[in-house]
């Protein structure tokens, strides 16, 4: 045994001095490669902090090297942020990488527009490594965008905790006010100006809830690019109002359309739902007008807590599309809406919920619903609200649909439920092309679904299955919805209802498209 253990020992003694050379460290001599020559970090508003970009720096080479120095050119007075071998700050000395390894580099930018160069608003940097005729430099680039910013006040607490700004949305239930972070719009501003007033000069960026008191109307010109925080939104107050007044676009950069979508500006992030909550019209609000209006990545795009009690619509809606909402397009309860080349796809739950009844009016619009998951729909309809003590019941008047496009990637792209018995479920699809494949037999004996009705379904296409009666869009998936040369909604649609040129200002002439979109021959 004694034996053994000295054989043990001695083992481990020779290891350790036949690896005693792998850690001997040589200066680097410049041969480092690394996973980009420039690292663009996506742009940022001024005096927002980045997200953390990676570089990575190989040592391919046989020999464990020591880097003099890993350094920002710009050294501490640098806008960037780097981190090195878990490390935080701007210069290191001597950086160990053993031979045929790597290591991450972490990268992070706050700046402001100022800093930035005057013409292109570039704010630029370089990561050096080694020191001398054997330094090797790495390019950061980064876009500073100005911006309005709107935000809730805040006020410090002794414990060093912050009491913010808050707006008061009543009560709930049980009768406990219902608060949320946010404040009014104001006409005079000090820092922004008039907040009741949005124009494209530059973008708006929210955090928290920004809301449009009562009498006052929020006129957002064309072109105006609006950025939402998580958790952030726009509310608009009993007797006030929103006039979106965006115009059709001549060139890809969409120069005259209106975006609504979040504050995070790098690619991976432009297709993410639920990033930011909804533009909520309470209970009261009137007069709101959208026109060439895209919102983008919501939980809710348009929250619609019923009506102004006039028979004119409380929301009227032109050439907007809504897409990537992580729970539903449109939601309202008891609204009363019209719109026109209206476009909703990729929605959690649905594109349009049109709940607790209400008065709606849609002429060649596009409710799609490609959401990755299944078990949602593009449109939705009841009467009721379900309480402990039951339902209750509110009258569906009018739900029209004209020379639209209800279809998705789900068998159902409609789902009806009625609880009233003596009240109104009014609701007719006119020259629509529906999906509706009912596989199990589950709703042939349910009159809200019978297509045969010509008082609910007049002149309707149903797909009653994958091959038939396709709307064959372009890439529904990426939200491109034009559709093409063998769709069943070409030449289909009721001319007397197209009196207005298509979602891109294009002529309807002759036999006229169901849906949102003349058909075209696609790029």
């Amino acid at each position: 045994m004694r034996r053994l253990l000295l054989l043990i020992l001695v083992g481990f003694a020779v290891s350790l001095t036949s690896c005693r050379n792998d850690f001997e460290f040589e200066s680097s001599t410049g041969n480092l490669s690394f996973s980009k020559d420039t690292v663009y970090l996506d742009t940022v508003f001024t005096n927002i902090g980045s997200s953390t970009y990676t570089l990575k720096v190989y040592n391919k080479s046989d020999k464990n090297i020591s880097i003099p120095k890993v350094q920002l050119a710009k050294g501490e007075a640098s806008k960037y942020r780097m981190m090195v071998d878990g490390m935080p700050g701007k210069v290191f000395d001597n950086v160990e990488l053993l031979a045929k390894d790597s290591m991450f580099i972490f990268i992070e930018v706050t700046a402001n527009v100022i800093d930035a160069n005057t013409t292109d608003f570039l704010y630029t940097d370089q990561i050096l490594f080694g020191e001398g005729s054997n330094t090797q430099k790495v390019e950061l680039v980064t876009l500073i965008q100005d911006a309005y910013f709107i935000y809730p006040g805040r006020v410090q607490n002794p414990d060093e905790s912050y009491t913010y700004d808050e707006l008061n949305l009543g009560l709930d239930g049980d009768g406990n006010p219902v608060r949320i972070r946010g404040r009014f719009l104001e006409e005079s501003n000090p820092t922004n100006g008039n907040e009741l007033h949005w124009t494209n000069e530059k973008p708006y960026v929210v955090y928290g809830y920004a809301a449009v008191p009562s009498n006052k109307t929020l006129v957002v010109d064309a072109g105006a690019r609006v950025h939402f925080h998580a958790e952030s939104g726009l509310i608009v107050a009993n007797n006030a109002s929103i006039h979106v007044n965006g115009a059709h676009s001549t060139t890809a950069a969409l120069e005259n359309e209106v975006i609504f979508e979040s504050d995070r500006l790098e690619p991976d992030f432009s297709e993410v739902p639920g990033q930011w909550g909804t533009i909520w019209l309470t209970q009261g609000s009137t007069n709101n007008q959208l026109s060439n209006l895209t919102i983008k990545n919501a939980t809710v795009g348009i929250l619609v807590s019923g009506n102004d009690g006039t028979p004119s619509p409380t929301l009227a809606l032109e050439n907007t599309q809504i897409y990537n909402c992580s729970n539903v397009g449109i939601l309202a309860r008891t609204g009363n809406i019209e719109g026109k080349n209206l476009v909703i796809n990729k929605c959690g739950q649905a594109s349009f919920a049109g709940s607790f009844g209400g008065s709606y009016e849609f002429v060649h619009c596009t409710f799609a619903n490609y959401w990755s998951r299944p078990n949602q729909t593009a449109v939705a309809l009841d009467d009721f609200i379900q309480t402990s003590s039951g339902y209750i019941i509110e009258p569906l008047t009018k739900a029209n649909f004209k020379n639209c496009i209800i279809y998705g990637s789900s068998n159902l792209s409609i789902n009806l439920q009625k609880k009233g018995t003596t009240t109104p479920f009014n609701y007719n699809f006119d020259h629509c092309l529906l999906k509706f494949v009912d596989y199990s037999n589950l709703f042939t004996s349910n009159p809200l679904y019978l297509f045969s009705n010509t008082n609910l379904y007049t002149s309707c296409l149903i797909a009653t299955n994958s091959s038939i009666n396709k709307p064959d869009f372009e890439n529904p998936t990426n939200n491109l919805l034009k559709i093409g040369e063998n769709s069943a909604a070409k030449g289909t649609a009721k001319t007397q209802y197209s009196t207005f040129n298509d979602l891109l200002n294009q002529n309807r002439t002759g036999a006229t498209d169901m849906g949102a979109y003349n058909w075209a021959l696609f790029d």
